[in-house]
């Protein structure tokens, strides 16, 4: 799957689901092991949970491929691996903690919704 359709596939499913606070990051100049992050709030274990759910079937729905899914257990951050793109859904006091905007700070905001 081309990466724009799978970047708009993603947020796509993300904001179905009530994610809010989106953000696409471009990682491609930075590391070799995936091109884009993409980060979502959620306010809940079952939400995140849901928007993980939503994501790997849209994705798969359009022809894409999902690689992985981790953090299902706690439902704070659960991560969704889709080759060329790593989704990180989680909820606020986790996403202010791990701060990956700052850690990612030399990528290129492709997407950014506050919602």
């Amino acid at each position: 799957m081309e990466a724009d359709r799978l970047i708009k596939t993603a947020v796509a499913a993300l904001e179905e689901i009530k994610a809010y606070d989106i953000k696409v990051l471009e990682v491609s100049g930075i590391t070799a092991l995936f091109d884009y992050i993409i980060i979502a709030s959620a306010d809940s274990g079952r939400q995140t949970k849901a928007l993980a759910n939503n994501v790997q079937e849209k994705v798969k729905a359009a022809g894409g491929q999902v690689y992985n899914q981790e953090g299902e257990q706690s439902g704070e951050w659960l991560l969704v691996d889709l080759g060329d793109a790593i989704v990180h859904i989680m909820q606020p006091e986790v996403r202010d903690y791990y701060n990956l905007e700052a850690l990612w700070s030399e990528a290129k905001a492709v997407h950014d919704t506050e919602n």
